[in-house]
Formats: structure tokens, C-alpha cells, sequence
């Protein structure tokens, strides 16, 4: 499943958008405002990006412009408005953005655009750079004699490095049950496997901020809101664990 990174300054629309995806068994990350979806955007490439054009610090349209001019415009993005005129929907796909919707979003439109975002092919930097008109950007150059430079592994074997290095490790590493990804099993649906990892997941960060909601929605990234539903919809008595300890 995707990574999508919802990009809007109402909350009831972040946590509407959030829960329909995250039953589709996608995963969230939620920003309020440009700044936020900045800081998301520069830690991990999102798969798809759902992006406001209304919002109070920088509008959608400007963040797009700046991704673009940063060469950081390498994920499809959806911009969403409910005021937006034909121009900056124009405006918006001409820089870059693969789809409009227009607010109030329906379930129908939201994953037709979901999935359509999702197939679209990814632009990378070099294309973009290319698209502008400008050089792309310099690859960094192999140091000298990279190419001849041998590791210890394959030092005297007569091997080249790469090969020398897949027997030591084929050899190092013991089978492993590829059928369970720690408790969890694989061998069940995806619903029930991915319910199972979240009440490991949620449980850990429980314990890890004291039972503190306020820090485990911080931690999770998921609005209170939603986290009180996520830990009743997965059978976790946050309260009761709190008055036990």
C-alpha cells in the first residue's frame, strides 16, 4: 500500500481523508499547514500527496511552485480546494499537479483520484530539470580507482568485490521463517495482519509515553480524535491500563 501525505488546515477534512485511506490500507501522515508539509515532505518521499490550495501560511499552489523549483516535485500531488476558479486549477496542473478535486470531496472522486495519482508515472529530477530547460543535475563522480579497489573479502580470492561479498554473506546469514514477521504471521488476511501489527504498534508507544494520549498522538502522528477510535477499533483500554499501573 501507499504513503500519502494529507496537506490541509481543516481538521475535520484531514481526519475524513485519513480515515477513508487508512481503511484502504494506506499509511497517513498528516500536515496542517506548508511548514509541516515541508518537514514530511523532507523526510520521506511520499507516494502521493493530497494538497490544499487554501490554507493560511503559503497556498497549495505556491508549496507546488516551490517543490517544482527545488526539484522535490517527484511524487504525483492532488490539489483539493472548494473556491477554487478554472485558472488555479489550470495554473496548478501546468506546474505539475496530476488531478484537481473540488471540496466537498466525495468517497467515489477521492479513491478514483487515489488510485489514478497512484499510477501516475513518477517524474524524476532529471525530467523535471530537463522539462525547465535547465541541465539536470551532476551525478557525484566515482573516486579514483573505485572501480579496481578491492575489500577485504575479496582481496586474493581472485573474485571481484560484489561476488565475493554475496558468498560471505550467503553463507553468514541462517535460514530464517519468512512466514512471520515477528509475532505476526503472514500466512492470514491483510486486514488481520495489519490489525495485529497495530495493536503491537500502538501498545509500544503507550508504554513508551507513559499512557500519555497527548504524547502518543504526537508520536504516532495521529490526531486525538482518531487515536481514541484506532485504540477502541483495535480493543487497547488505554484508560484502564493507566489506572492498573
Amino acid at each position: 500500500m501507499a504513503r500519502i501525505l494529507v496537506v490541509d488546515d481543516e481538521i475535520g477534512i484531514r481526519e475524513l481523508l485519513s480515515e477513508i485511506l487508512y481503511d484502504e490500507g494506506h499509511t497517513i501522515e498528516l500536515a496542517e499547514n506548508a511548514a509541516q508539509a515541508r518537514e514530511a515532505r523532507l523526510r520521506a518521499r511520499p507516494d502521493l500527496v493530497l494538497l490544499d490550495i487554501w490554507m493560511p501560511d503559503t497556498d497549495g499552489v505556491s508549496l507546488l511552485k516551490e517543490w517544482s523549483s527545488q526539484g522535490l516535485l517527484d511524487m504525483p500531488v492532488v490539489m483539493m480546494s472548494g473556491h477554487a476558479t478554472v485558472d488555479t486549477a489550470v495554473e496548478a496542473t501546468r506546474i505539475g499537479a496530476v488531478d484537481f478535486l473540488e471540496k466537498p470531496i466525495t468517497l467515489q472522486k477521492l479513491l478514483k483520484a487515489v488510485a489514478a495519482g497512484l499510477a501516475h508515472p513518477v517524474v524524476s529530477p532529471a525530467m523535471l530539470a530537463a522539462a525547465r530547460g535547465e541541465a539536470p543535475p551532476a551525478e557525484k563522480p566515482a573516486a579514483p580507482g573505485a572501480e579496481n579497489r578491492q575489500t577485504p573479502a575479496s582481496a586474493g580470492t581472485g573474485q571481484p568485490a560484489g561476488q565475493a561479498e554475496s558468498a560471505t554473506l550467503t553463507t553468514a546469514v541462517p535460514a530464517q521463517d519468512t512466514s512471520r514477521v515477528g509475532s505476526i504471521s503472514l500466512n492470514q488476511p491483510l486486514r488481520d495482519a495489519r490489525d495485529e501489527f497495530e495493536r503491537v504498534y500502538f501498545e509500544y508507544h503507550l508504554e513508551q509515553e507513559n499512557y500519555s494520549m497527548t504524547r502518543v498522538s504526537e508520536a504516532t502522528g495521529l490526531e486525538r480524535t482518531h487515536l481514541y477510535r484506532k485504540l477502541k477499533q483495535l480493543g487497547i483500554d488505554a484508560s484502564a491500563r493507566r489506572r492498573n499501573r
